[in-house]
């Protein structure tokens, strides 16, 4: 083997073999695991072993054939798979703030968008309706050709909303289920009035209905009482 093809083999990520270890013990294997990883890209997915032993084989054989340019892009696609089935978002490919908010507004039903840090982007939606998972995953494929989406958390809010639970914001990372988050990604509370809080204002309002003041109804029955009544 030339000194060339053994150099190719050093400029393999250092993260590379940490990074496969550890998506190889969450490998399950039941089908069942193997027919989701099929599936539309989501991170958080197993990678299946028999498909990634055979993405090495190839791989080997780049790097016997001295092909460095489909050596370089395999390792940097196993890499790519890698991170998505431990959920670690990808550096190298963070999305571009102001194309991803400008590409957020062209789906249809969001009034405007505006990013809350470097990873929550805050859509407001003309609909209540459309504050939905639907809509967050209609964004996140805008963003998708814009590089790594599972650092982005879409945040959804309501224009129309007219109490406390409509106007809750729904979040969810795009790459994963709701509630879950990457790797050091943390669970930023968007709310301006958290979910405790909203849960509160209802228990007070329903014991206040409950507890409502009938005075109007005791009048009506004294009247009636007395219009029935007869005189002593």
């Amino acid at each position: 083997m030339n000194a060339g093809v053994a150099r190719g083999r050093n400029r393999r990520p250092s993260i590379l073999l940490p990074l496969l270890a550890l998506a190889l013990s969450a490998c399950g294997a039941d089908p069942a695991g193997r027919e989701a990883a099929a599936k539309p890209a989501a991170a958080g997915q197993p990678i299946d072993r028999v498909e990634t032993a055979q993405r090495l084989n190839a791989m080997r054989g780049q790097a016997m054939a001295g092909d460095q340019a489909a050596l370089q892009q395999s390792v940097a696609e196993l890499d790519r798979d890698l991170r998505r089935a431990v959920r670690l978002v990808d550096p190298e490919r963070k999305i571009d703030r102001e194309n991803a908010r400008v590409a957020a507004k062209s789906v249809t039903g969001v009034r405007s968008a505006v990013w809350v840090d470097d990873e929550n982007l805050l859509a407001i939606v003309d609909r209540n309706a459309q504050r939905s998972y639907g809509t967050i995953d209609a964004i996140c494929t805008r963003l998708e050709p814009m590089g790594d989406t599972l650092g982005v958390v879409v945040n959804l809010q309501s224009g129309a909303a007219r109490n406390g639970d409509e106007l809750e914001i729904l979040s969810r990372n795009c790459e994963l289920p709701p509630g879950e988050r990457a790797v050091a990604q943390s669970h930023r509370q968007i709310d301006v009035l958290p979910p405790q809080v909203r849960a509160q204002h209802r228990a007070n309002a329903d014991a206040a209905l409950a507890g409502r003041d009938r005075s109007v109804e005791r009048e009506e029955s004294e009247r009636i009482i007395q219009a029935s009544t007869p005189e002593m």
